[in-house]
């Protein structure tokens, strides 16, 4: 389902934006098309996007169509891509929002889980991050890669498949989902923070060889002895937000009329965090789209939270 955005204006504003089916991601959908962007939802099950597509139309959201995207999958990407350039020629807000735990869920404890139990009542999001790691979820290798694929990889790989249309936009902008555990104070080695903190030096291929290393570190159990994290919540996703970060100030550099930011959105209840959040999807998604609906000529290489930009990524 592609759908008809047939009656644009040429002033109007067109997004993209992935895993936009659910939770943060919806609600992101929800809030630029109620700002009067026109938005392309995107997700891997054409079923499910679909069916969010309808829930935004359904409250009266017209501007908003869905493709099918898999930003693991090259051919999907590049259908994506082809269907711009035929309908639309240029792109102006690209939201990364797709991505993954790098945790195996442990099915027979999820069920039930809840915030509005009591037993949450006062606790604060490294409280609940321990109870959601004892109940809910696991650290596996492969859960580990797969994270690394999503929220590293494949982000980078809609990014450069889309840099072309960003830039035939007047007014141009990434803002990649990322988290408050990217930063690179909870790094255990004093070195990986100095290079992934020095994006004057930092290159895109030396940080594709980090990355790399990481992975080859996950799978000989090294991890923590290697200084990329010590032992916690999901080394891969908070390696993958790191090395995101990294790349979106690389790219910042690279292209300084491209404003390129970060966002963590908080800790949110959604399917990913098993609803142990502490804030809803449209508190979450807010912060993201206030980052997406920056006045023109803004901050760029930047990283919000709570809506407010921070001033480093350390």
């Amino acid at each position: 389902m592609e759908g008809s955005l047939s009656d644009l204006s040429s002033t109007t504003r067109i997004a993209v934006v992935t895993g936009g089916n659910k939770g943060i991601g919806l609600e992101v959908c929800r809030q630029l098309a109620d700002s009067g962007v026109a938005v392309v939802l995107t997700a891997r099950d054409e079923t499910r996007g679909a069916a969010a597509v309808e829930k935004l139309r359904g409250l009266g959201l017209s501007n908003v169509i869905f493709h099918q995207l898999d930003i693991t999958d090259a051919p999907s990407i590049a259908r994506l891509v082809v269907f711009f350039k035929t309908r639309f020629g240029k792109l102006d807000i690209l939201v990364n929002n797709a991505g993954f735990v790098g945790l195996e869920y442990i099915q027979d404890h999820i069920d039930g889980t809840s915030t509005t139990s009591e037993k949450f009542s006062g606790m604060d999001m490294n409280q609940r991050l321990q109870l959601l790691m004892k109940w809910c979820l696991r650290e596996t290798c492969d859960a580990g890669k797969k994270c690394m694929r999503i929220n590293y990889h494949g982000t980078k790989q809609v990014i450069r498949a889309f840099l072309p249309l960003l830039l035939s936009s007047d007014d141009r902008r990434i803002v990649n989902v990322s988290s408050v555990l990217g930063q690179l104070r909870f790094f255990g080695s004093e070195a990986l923070k100095r290079e992934l903190n020095d994006v004057e030096s930092l290159t895109e291929e030396r940080l594709d060889e980090l990355a790399a290393m990481f992975v080859e570190d996950l799978e000989g159990g090294a991890v923590e002895a290697r200084g990329w994290w010590p032992a916690g919540f999901s080394p891969a996703y908070m390696v993958s937000k790191a090395t995101l970060n990294a790349y979106s100030r690389i790219l910042a550099r690279k292209h300084p009329a491209l404003r390129v930011n970060c966002v963590h959105p908080g800790f949110v209840k959604t399917d990913m965090t098993v609803n142990f959040g502490m804030l809803t999807p449209e508190e979450g998604g807010s912060r993201v789209v206030a980052v997406a609906l920056l006045p023109a000529g803004g901050p760029t290489g930047a990283y919000f939270e709570e809506r407010q930009q921070q001033a480093a990524f350390v």
